[in-house]
């Protein structure tokens, strides 16, 4: 008979690399704790006192910001003064035995301490530095700051969000997240070469490049197409029906359609009127379009005696691609969510919180998903690791 073998811990894609953030707000937060969640030890640095700026956002997850409980789970924090001169032995230690640092200080701020990447690989030829900034450096715009709205409006993208009425910010940090998860790809881009080489490598990403590549599809359409695409809000510029309709209890569906043959599934499942598939004013995609007005009014109509929950289920019947237009609160508890079980426990300083998995699921292991550190909680333990 066989003996089974022993049990072991498992094991994840970057355990053994050590990570250096001296970062702050959003995108390189972001992108060191996809690091901590594949496994690799992330040591953030933090200013004695206030700490990590995203920590004063708000206050809503029981007396702690969203912002930060959301991107700093699995973390060490150690509050340093940089400005102290003392401090530099320390983070001379620190990127000894580091893998990777990564940074999103003001621009010029790394330099002006020594921690840019040429003067930093002649010590550390093997360190992976990673840069996230708002424009890049070099050209006329390397100096100026950048927050998450202003990238927005540089890139476009607000230009293209909203209604024809009014343009809008998109409702999260999409310019901090698509940078963060840039330089977290590129980050694990450079662990691969250097296992080629031997050497680490610059990572540079700045916001303005990140989101403006998320931008692709309007500036071809506008610059080869001679127009830029009409802000449409929650209905669809070419197709129809395709978009927000409410249903008789105040609740909204998004739904749309994509060819004839589903409109006639509509006409019969969802509005019970099979004969409207050959309506001559709807007959074709070219003609809902035109006949918006009317179409919508006769929908409204139809969906005014139903609940958003016997919308949901003709649609569904009918083969209609649809979803609920949900507020935060019914996300938590979407049955897809609980059915997969996505949701995990983490440990914050005040209690634990609720937290879904990384969305890339990887077969025999799972995101290590730790706590999130009080301000300067692991000080004293890293210093004495570094025999201090």
């Amino acid at each position: 008979m066989t003996t089974p073998a022993a049990s072991t811990p498992p094991t994840r894609p970057l355990q053994g690399i050590t990570v250096l953030a001296l970062e702050h707000a959003v995108a390189a937060p972001f992108a060191s704790r996809q690091l901590a969640d594949l496994g690799a030890r992330v040591i953030k640095i933090e200013r004695p006192g206030d700490g990590d700026f995203a920590r004063g956002y708000d206050s809503t997850v029981m007396g702690q910001s969203s912002f930060f409980v959301w991107c700093n789970r699995g973390k060490e924090s150690l509050a340093l003064d940089l400005k102290q001169p003392g401090s530099m032995p320390v983070l001379d230690r620190l990127l000894e035995r580091c893998d990777v640092f990564i940074q999103n200080l003001a621009p010029g701020a790394a330099a002006r301490m020594g921690l840019d990447y040429d003067s930093l690989r002649e010590k550390y030829p093997r360190l992976i530095v990673c840069v996230i900034s708002g424009y890049g450096e070099g050209g006329p715009y390397s100096d100026k700051k950048a927050y998450d709205l202003l990238v927005q409006a540089a890139s476009g993208l607000i230009s293209v969000t909203g209604t024809p009425d009014a343009p809008a910010r998109t409702g999260i940090s999409i310019a901090d997240i698509s940078a963060g998860m840039y330089a977290y790809s590129g980050i694990l881009s450079a662990l691969l070469q250097r296992g080629h080489t031997g050497q680490g490598m610059r990572v540079e990403v700045s916001m303005l490049e990140a989101l403006t590549e998320w931008m692709s599809y309007p500036l071809n359409f506008s610059h080869y197409g001679g127009s830029a695409p009409v802000r449409s809000g929650l209905t669809h510029p070419t197709i129809a029906p395709y978009g927000q309709y409410r249903a008789g209890d105040g609740k909204s569906v998004i739904f749309g359609l994509q060819n004839d043959r589903e409109w006639a599934d509509f006409c019969r499942a969802v509005l019970q009127r099979p004969g409207m598939a050959d309506d001559p004013r709807f007959a074709s995609n070219l003609l809902r379009v035109s006949n918006r007005a009317e179409l919508d009014a006769i929908l409204e109509e139809c969906f005014d005696s139903l609940t958003r929950e016997q919308l949901l289920q003709r649609l569904d019947e009918g083969g209609i691609a649809n979803a609920p237009l949900a507020e935060p609160d019914e996300v938590w508890t979407h049955p897809q969510f609980q059915a997969r079980r996505r949701w995990r426990e983490v440990a914050t300083p005040q209690g634990a919180i609720q937290a879904l998995l990384p969305p890339a699921t990887l077969s025999g292991t799972e995101a290590a998903m730790g706590s999130v550190p009080a301000l300067g909680e692991h000080t004293d333990a890293i210093l004495k690791e570094l025999g201090y």
